[in-house]
């Protein structure tokens, strides 16, 4: 075998790579970093299945194969795959109106839904489509993000109050809380409430707390870590202990006790033209999702990933979900971010995660059945309110205006219409806001500075120019949207210059030139030719030349083409750079 094709080789299984590395301490990292990141995944599976409205054996189906997969095709060393909340929330969103949640043909569909998503993410990797996600852009997808986060918060702070009803938007179940707020189950609500507060208390005060009273940074973040736990502990011991179930608390029941069985996906026709598009949509999101985190970490270790190989691993990771009783998965930010902080070393710390998560389906479900509903709210509705980052909207609002309304828009939308429309509202304003500002190009009238080759705007600096001569330079490239623009600003210019004989458009910025605008080119230098002015360009990048060497406007223009604009000004005005530039 090649070398060449050994790289290809181990760019597809990445295990290849790692694995030959693989010591004795690299695994006593791998299974501490496990053993953390298990604590903390089995309340949070079981809190995302619920959020999905599927049981909550769900969650730990989906926390097990999906590991698996992805330790061996994941080019992230310590990305961590399972439910996570925005996910959940959409498949909630995508199959609420197909079943009753909870019901076995709701169950079904979300398999389903897994088997689309993987199914979408893995043709995105074959295609090598990962750079659609850039069309999402960082303030949509906080302001998505930061949205969904407040549905889910409200929907759960429903279970929490033992509200009944159902609403269709953020608006709508706030509304609902309000009127309904004297039903509120008062048991429900000291639980619920009461286990929201330890678990930010948890948060905020629990490290800074065990570390004065002489703990170790380690130990510390592993407490807070295991906060989830204490909690599901501490409240099922008690409903067990006195009663509360029978007092109208609601509990989670029987949890089936074994591994993922094999399950087969609905091929139904009509569910799969119905769950296609969300399929579509949460694969986008959740590559996006997984991908900033994995980058984000890599960087830290100087590491990188492969986001094509990413859509490969999420895919598979998604099908095998949908053939273990699962749910759609990604890489989550929280639970990977705890398994880079714990010292994760490879992707067999993932591994062995899922063995965690086994034995916990193995051997504890039976001790979930008093486990209270509200606790599983409280841990989800700590954990998605940290998602909302209110600062990044104060940020965003004094760089860019245009930005601020792309992502305010991004999260009405998602509160009142839904995360399915919220998501395509965002990346439809964010494309229409930038269509706007590239069909309004900036276009600079320039000088040259005195002693110098270099040029600036005439409107910023103090520069040399002269009456005979226009320079222009276009700072963006040139497509059918802004060519009549570039149209009517040379115009413009022309007008205000009555002795002008050369205008040297100067191209430096310009990466492509389109059909459009290629007829806008030769339009403006018919004009220019007839009132006696010529056409010159400088610094025409080499792909963009390459492009209009053939074409009728270069041969016909009246101008030259320079490679420098300051060789333009040189042979056209010699009286500006007849000093020469200093050194």
């Amino acid at each position: 075998m090649s070398s060449t094709e050994t790289a290809v080789k181990k760019r597809q299984l990445p295990f290849l790579e790692w694995g030959r590395h693989y010591t004795r301490a690299t695994l006593s990292a791998d299974l501490l970093a496990a053993v953390i990141v298990t604590i903390m995944l089995i309340p949070q599976s079981l809190a995302y299945a619920m959020l999905a409205g599927l049981p909550p054996e769900a969650g730990l189906y989906a926390s097990i194969a999906p590991l698996l997969v992805y330790g061996v095709l994941g080019s992230s060393r310590v990305l961590a795959v399972g439910p996570v909340a925005v996910v959940s929330l959409m498949t909630a969103t995508a199959i609420g109106d197909l079943a009753a949640s909870g019901s076995a043909a709701y169950w079904s569909a979300a398999i389903t839904l897994a088997l689309l998503s993987g199914l979408v993410l893995l043709l995105m990797g074959v295609l090598r489509l990962g750079f659609l996600a850039n069309f999402l852009s960082h303030p949509v997808i906080s302001g998505f993000i930061s949205a969904s986060a407040l549905l889910i918060a409200a929907g759960q702070l429903k279970t929490i109050l033992g509200i009944d009803g159902s609403a269709h938007s953020f608006f709508g179940t706030v509304l609902l809380l309000l009127t309904h707020l004297p039903q509120t189950q008062l048991l429900s609500a000291a639980v619920g409430l009461g286990t929201a507060g330890f678990l930010w208390w948890g948060r905020k005060a629990l490290k800074p707390l065990l570390v004065r009273h002489g703990a170790s940074a380690r130990a510390a973040d592993v407490m807070v870590k295991a906060t989830p736990v204490l909690a599901i502990v501490a409240t099922t011991v008690a409903t067990w202990y006195f009663g509360w179930h029978a007092d109208g608390l609601k509990i989670v029941g029987d949890v089936p006790q074994g591994l993922p069985p094999f399950t087969l996906p609905s091929l139904d026709p009509a569910l799969l033209q119905a769950l296609l598009v969300p399929a579509m949509l949460i694969s986008v999101v959740g590559f996006v999702e997984s991908v900033s985190v994995g980058q984000t970490l890599a960087a830290r270790r100087r590491e990188r990933i492969e986001p094509d190989q990413e859509l490969i691993a999420l895919g598979a990771s998604n099908l095998s979900a949908a053939f273990t009783a699962g749910l759609p998965v990604t890489g989550g930010f929280a639970r990977s971010v705890v398994n880079f902080d714990a010292g994760a070393q490879t992707p067999a710390a993932g591994m062995f995660t899922a063995a965690g998560i086994a034995l916990a389906s193995l051997l504890l479900t039976p001790a979930l059945h008093f486990l209270p509903q509200v606790t599983l709210a409280a841990a989800i509705i700590v954990a998605v309110l940290s998602l909302v980052d209110t600062g990044l909207f104060v940020r965003t609002w004094a760089y860019s205006r245009t930005d601020f309304a792309a992502m305010v828009s991004t999260v009405f939308a998602t509160l009142s219409l839904g995360v399915e429309a919220g998501l395509i509202t965002g990346v439809g304003v964010s494309l229409a806001l930038f269509l706007y500002r590239s069909s309004r190009p900036h276009i600079a009238e320039v000088g040259l500075v005195a002693g110098t080759e270099h040029f600036r705007n005439v409107l910023r600096h103090p520069v040399l120019t002269s009456p005979r001569l226009l320079g222009l330079r276009v700072d963006e490239s040139l497509y059918f949207a802004n060519a009549r623009s570039l149209e009517d600003c040379i115009n413009a210019a022309v007008s205000a210059h009555p002795q002008l004989e050369h205008l040297v458009l100067m191209c430096s910025a310009v990466n492509s030139i389109d059909a459009s605008a290629l007829e806008s080119l030769e339009a403006i230098e018919h004009r220019l030719r007839e009132a006696g002015i010529r056409l010159h360009l400088s610094e025409v990048k080499g792909p963009v030349m390459d492009r209009l060497k053939n074409t009728d406007f270069i041969r016909q223009l009246s101008g030259q083409v320079f490679l420098s604009h300051y060789q333009a000004i040189d042979a056209l005005a010699p009286e500006l750079t007849q000093d020469g530039p200093q050194g």
